[in-house]
This record gives structure tokens, C-alpha cells and sequence, in this order.
């Protein structure tokens, strides 16, 4: 069975494409346009094991809100596709990952109901060519179009590029574990026989 989905998206704003394979083994191929952000969806996928794909242009001139923005909705909507019935996943996954002095805690649920509970606050406005408020804004848009919910909260931290490559990290890590098949598992991990 493959867990692999490719989906494309145009406005007047961006340009996306991308792919997603929920059994891969890291292998990232990501071009945002945005340096820190090819780095951080680089290492979202090398610590989920998802093999991902990302080809962005948009309309960085204005600024990379509506580029990150719409690469959240396509990656969703890949993660929906890829998950198919949902059958045998473990549904539920949760990661803490240190880095450095800073400590991240991601908990998600492949539920059907998106829902985000984001807590983290940054002091610089920009890392690169990224605005950090961005990193909420990218994470609903895959929340709510993956259909899952999903908590962030930096727990501790000062170093802003570690918050956010630790809440990347975290994230990775908390998906694979949640879209993990097991054997045990008989249609779908839910007593209303759906998610």
C-alpha cells in the first residue's frame, strides 16, 4: 500500500507543488524561495521519515506570508490524501525535542477535527527571510486541511531559531509516530468506527 500524495496549487500569489510519502526515509527535496524555511520543512521532514517534495514560487516581493501560508495547505492536503481511510494508524502521536536550551513539546491527533492550540513566543520579528509569526500561520494551514489536532507549546527557550527548528523537529517526529500502522489495530483507532 502506498502512503504517497502530489498535489498542486495556483492563485494569483503562489505557485506550489508538492508530494509527500508517509513511508519514505527522510529524502527531502524542498524550494521555497525562503532559505530558513527549505531548512526547517528539510528537517520537519528528515525527523518524520517523510519522504517530501516542495517546489514554491511566490510572490516574495510582497512578503513570504502567503507563500508559507498556501505551503501549509498543500502539505495538508497531501497528508489527508496520503492517509487514506486511516485504517490501522496509531492516530495519536506526541514528541518533545530538546535542542539546545530550548525544550518543544508537539502533541497531534489524526482525528477529522482541526483544531490548533499554539504556544510560543518569539523575540525577533524575522529569522532570514522569515517572518516568525509565520510558523503558527503554517501550521494551522496544514492543521486544518490534514484534518488534525494539533498542539505546539515551546516549552522553555531563548534562542529563537531553536524554538522554531525545535517545534519543526517535534512535529516530524509526533507524525510519524501517529501515522505509524498497527497490526493490532482492526479498521480504525476510533469506538465510532471513523475518523
Amino acid at each position: 500500500m502506498s502512503r504517497y500524495s502530489e498535489k498542486q496549487r495556483g492563485t494569483k500569489e503562489t505557485s506550489i507543488k508538492a508530494g509527500i510519502n508517509l513511508d519514505g526515509e527522510g529524502n527531502c527535496s524542498v524550494d521555497t524561495g525562503i532559505g530558513f524555511f527549505d531548512h526547517m520543512l528539510n528537517l520537519m521532514g528528515a525527523h518524520g521519515m517523510l519522504d517530501l517534495i516542495i517546489n514554491a514560487k511566490g510572490d516574495l516581493n510582497v512578503d513570504c506570508h502567503h507563500t508559507v501560508e498556501d505551503i501549509g495547505i498543500v502539505i495538508g492536503s497531501c497528508l489527508k490524501d496520503a492517509l487514506g481511510d486511516k485504517k490501522g494508524i496509531v492516530r495519536y502521536g506526541t514528541a518533545y525535542v530538546p535542542m539546545d536550551e530550548t525544550l518543544v513539546l508537539v502533541s497531534l491527533d489524526i482525528s477529522g477535527r482541526p483544531y490548533l492550540v499554539f504556544d510560543a513566543e518569539f523575540t525577533v520579528d524575522k529569522l532570514g527571510g522569515f517572518d516568525t509569526e509565520m510558523v503558527e500561520e503554517f501550521f494551522r494551514a496544514l492543521a486544518f486541511n490534514a484534518g488534525i489536532t494539533l498542539h505546539i507549546k515551546v516549552m522553555y527557550g531563548k534562542n529563537n531559531h531553536h524554538m522554531v527548528e525545535g517545534i519543526f523537529k517535534a512535529f516530524g517526529r509526533a507524525l510519524r509516530e501517529a501515522v505509524t500502522i498497527d497490526d493490532k489495530i482492526k479498521g480504525v483507532m476510533s469506538t465510532k468506527g471513523m475518523l
